[in-house]
């Protein structure tokens, strides 16, 4: 026990030294945006029934995916926080994206299952191995392209689905980002497999430390 407390503040210590015990970072404040624009996008979808503003800024928050990330690396704002903040957000707006244009009925069903099942697998895997004591795994560049391209794509669905001009180029873009982020979604479940068991066994590892 004493070990593991000396190794958890050592690990403290650490993280105090770079800075990534900070909550209060540009790149925080940006996911904290994005998250806090979901109501927005569910209230102009459904309450005021304007698929062309939902589907501009449902592109928007995907666009800016990478942004915050970028900005924490760019500028030394990497943070503990930003680490867990940042791929919640994107799960979160990409389910609530995924069920919110199916009621709607602008999302294939076969797009929307797909996605929600590589999802789901994601977020129990991620529950156990914390339960296991797992070492935190981050994102990879993989997974991270995945989720840019569906993010790309629902908002092109949705805009299909709407009175814009270009409503049948949409389709057409739709498709040709959807597949590919699908693609890659469970490509990067498949080499999560290898990191889960290196994480749980590093978590075992430190504990037994």
């Amino acid at each position: 026990m004493a070990g593991r407390q000396g190794s958890e503040a050592h690990d403290g210590e650490a993280r105090r030294a770079t800075g990534e015990d900070r909550i209060l970072t540009v790149p925080n404040v940006i996911t904290a945006v994005r998250l806090a624009s979901i109501p927005v996008f569910l209230w102009l979808l459904f309450g005021r029934d304007n698929r062309a503003a939902a589907a501009v800024l449902l592109g928007v928050l995907g666009a800016t995916d990478w942004v915050d990330g970028f900005v924490a690396r760019r500028y030394g704002q990497v943070s503990e926080l930003g680490k867990i903040l940042d791929p919640v957000a994107d799960r979160l707006l990409l389910a609530t994206s995924v069920v919110s244009i199916v009621i709607d009925g602008s999302l294939p069903l076969v797009v929307a299952v797909l996605a929600l099942v590589r999802e789901s697998v994601v977020a129990v895997a991620a529950l156990v191995l914390a339960a296991k004591g797992a070492k935190r795994i981050d994102v990879t560049l993989v997974g991270k392209a995945g989720t840019f391209c569906l993010l790309t794509s629902f908002p092109l669905f949705l805009g299909a689905a709407s009175t814009l001009s270009w409503a049948e180029v949409a389709e057409v873009a739709a498709w040709a980002f959807v597949v590919p982020g699908l693609v890659l979604g469970y490509v990067s479940l498949a080499t999560y497999i290898p990191l889960a068991r290196r994480a749980l066994a590093d978590g075992r590892v430190g504990s037994a430390s």
